[in-house]
């Protein structure tokens, strides 16, 4: 990856972290790493005890499609086999959770942001067997 769009993934979850926390959200972790991949922010909804997993997808244009376009079945895989060891981890095997995209363009002034909960459901993910 380029240093480029590194830092622009970085500028993007810094901009969602901010928007998550001006919500209410309680962030649990940011950038969190297993084998099964990597989760880009975990924040806790505010009120409802509900565990968001949030994929952060930053774009400084549209020629290659709308940010949340990105989430393709692969990461959407990836996101919920990390989501699965980052629960068990944790000891909150039976939390409720859900999965969200921040779509974030930076091309625009002020950045725009959009919030898509419940993006998916592990169900969709992952095959019937492994959840």
């Amino acid at each position: 990856m380029s240093l480029t769009r590194r830092r622009l993934g970085e500028r993007g979850e810094a901009l969602a972290t901010v928007f998550l926390r001006r919500a209410g959200y309680r962030i649990l972790a940011g950038n969190w790493k297993c084998p099964a991949g990597e989760l880009d922010i975990v924040a806790e909804e505010p009120g409802r005890g509900t565990i968001c997993f949030v994929e952060v997808k930053t774009r400084s244009g549209d020629s290659h499609g709308t940010p949340h376009e990105a989430v393709d079945r692969r990461k959407r895989e990836r996101m919920a086999r990390a989501a699965k060891a980052f629960l068990c981890a944790k000891r909150w095997s039976e939390a409720p959770a859900r999965f969200d995209v921040i779509s974030i363009r930076t091309d625009l002034d002020p950045p725009s942001i959009e919030h898509l909960q419940n993006a998916f459901r592990i169900q969709d993910a992952l095959p019937r067997a492994y959840w």
